[in-house]
């Protein structure tokens, strides 16, 4: 049974569990942790969190308590080595329609506004920063910041009926902030098109644009998160880890600058004992034993 396939039934398991309980942290056990309900709900089993938006209501809105939840839910223990890869999910038809409207009033005061873009930032940047790479599952729309939330995240994996969106200056709000990460995921006139017009691009668009990793079906949903997830979590994290630090950090650069960062990185990766590890299963045929750790060959 494959490790993802063992952690949807763990949380199927544990669903009946949580209905009725009181709405404040719960801690059930060490495979299962559920955070903040109603907002979110956070499954842990063999390694792969999942992260589950739940605010219907509201279109699963990132309003500033969804954002702290979501910060709160993605940096958990993510130094622990067995965590090794997380997943994102929109409960119902919108994956996320964005920031809540509700908080961007002039009466909430400039200091609020500053607080929820502030989040936000730190929303986006903590999934970057995250060691561990960051899945969205998208089934609907994702819109604004919630489109943003899917151009931040390392794969995004949606069905065909999903669409995605920059819709801001309709409002009279333009999407500078999602239009951040949007413009480094797709070519510039595709961001511009999303940004001036607010019109949505399809699922296949997206494909092809780079805003997405796979469009599949939604009965193949599943299946293809179990493949992705199970191929992550047969790598080494601290492999994973290390590149998934480096290629952040040379798409800010010259490419001069990059390939000498990467000379030094590829050396580092060959001086840790799961890189040789690596390099000896390949020759010797066998499965690799990962430590997942940092240490150093002697």
């Amino acid at each position: 049974m494959s490790v993802a396939t063992r952690m949807s039934l763990a949380v199927g398991k544990h669903v009946a569990r949580i209905r009725g309980k009181p709405k404040h942290k719960v801690s059930l056990s060490t495979s299962c942790l559920i955070v903040n309900e109603p907002l979110t709900k956070t499954f842990q089993a063999d390694g792969v969190r999942k992260i589950v938006m739940t605010s219907n209501k509201t279109r699963n809105a990132l309003s500033l308590s969804m954002m702290e939840d979501l910060i709160e839910s993605i940096t958990h223990n993510q130094n622990d080595p067995s965590l090794r890869c997380i997943l994102l999910y929109g409960e119902g038809r919108v994956f996320s329609a964005g920031h809540n409207l509700k908080e961007l009033t002039s009466k909430d005061g400039t200091e609020h506004h500053q607080l929820v873009f502030a989040t936000c930032s730190r929303l986006m940047l903590g999934i970057m920063q995250s060691p561990v790479p960051v899945i969205a599952v998208v089934q609907g729309l994702a819109a604004a910041a919630g489109c943003q939330l899917v151009a931040t995240c390392d794969i995004a994996v949606c069905t065909e009926n999903s669409s995605f969106s920059t819709p801001g200056a309709n409002f009279g709000i333009f999407c500078s902030t999602p239009g951040i990460a949007v413009a480094r995921a797709v070519p510039r006139k595709i961001a511009a098109h999303m940004l001036f017009t607010g019109l949505p691009i399809t699922a296949e668009e997206a494909l092809q644009a780079g805003l997405v990793s796979k469009v599949v079906s939604q009965d193949s949903l599943e299946e293809e998160v179990h493949k992705i997830v199970d191929s992550i979590c047969a790598k080494s994290r601290s492999v994973l880890e290390l590149g998934k630090k480096f290629l952040y950090q040379q798409l800010e650069t010259d490419i001069r600058t990059a390939y000498r960062l990467g000379e030094e990185v590829m050396v580092n990766n060959l001086g840790l004992v799961d890189g040789q590890e690596g390099i000896r299963s390949f020759m010797e045929k066998r499965k690799a034993c990962w430590s997942h750790g940092f240490e150093k060959v002697h």
